[in-house]
């Protein structure tokens, strides 16, 4: 079903289960988060991040985004004294945008369709998952051996949506390939994408001696 969603470009991908904190300092979305404070702690405090395909995140230019974004849960946020806020979000459902309203609210709306995480080909996906998870494990086994990095890797979910976006979050670091994974259709694609990425990783860490990760140490896995 279709939904108005405030909408916050980012010059990054927000994923199902990934953790994001924010600064807010754009009067824009102070007023989007004030609006956020204004719903009762009870009901649910969201809006949507999409990431930027062409443009900036500050300035009055409007930015020219992908299609498909995420959900942002709001989980904490704290007002500074310059009435700046400190926001901490976690990624929920993806949507892809309809139409976008650049003019009823001092931020973008956009009348969105959510989008349902499926398995896709349950064995495929099965398969895929037990290959990446192995080829995860080699990946980070490889880093803390070089000596250069040390890398605590969280319990690897069993069920496949759930690993395929933490293996995107973990690896992709790149924005259109972050993304391309945010788009695939089901679980079964992303990993069967994750595969090829994740060799690919291992055939550079024979040439290279530190490859970054930053972001496996705060990545929590998505309950849904």
């Amino acid at each position: 079903m279709g939904e108005r969603l405030p909408l916050f470009p980012l010059g990054t991908v927000l994923l199902p289960g990934l953790l994001m904190p924010l600064q807010i300092f754009e009067e824009r979305y102070r007023v989007l988060v004030r609006e956020l404070l204004e719903i009762p702690e009870t009901e649910t405090r969201r809006f949507g991040v999409v990431a930027i395909r062409r443009g900036r995140e500050v300035g009055p230019a409007v930015p020219q985004t992908y299609d498909i974004g995420c959900t942002a849960l709001v989980r904490r946020i704290e007002t500074q004294p310059d009435g700046k806020f400190s926001m901490v979000t976690v990624g929920g459902p993806r949507f892809r945008i309809g139409s976008v309203d650049s003019g009823s609210k001092p931020y973008l709306v956009g009348d969105v369709e959510f989008l349902d995480d499926v398995p896709g080909d349950e064995a495929a996906a099965a398969n895929h998952a037990a290959v990446v998870t192995r080829l995860m494990r080699e990946y980070t086994d490889r880093l803390t051996a070089s000596g250069t990095v040390e890398i605590r890797l969280p319990d690897m979910p069993t069920d496949p949506i759930a690993l395929s976006y933490l293996i995107a979050a973990a690896v992709a670091n790149d924005l259109a390939e972050r993304q391309e994974l945010l788009a695939a259709p089901d679980a079964a694609t992303r990993l069967r994408a994750e595969r090829a990425l994740l060799r690919r990783e291992l055939g550079l860490l024979e040439r290279i001696t530190t490859v970054g990760s930053s972001e496996l140490n705060r990545i929590t896995p998505s309950s849904n």
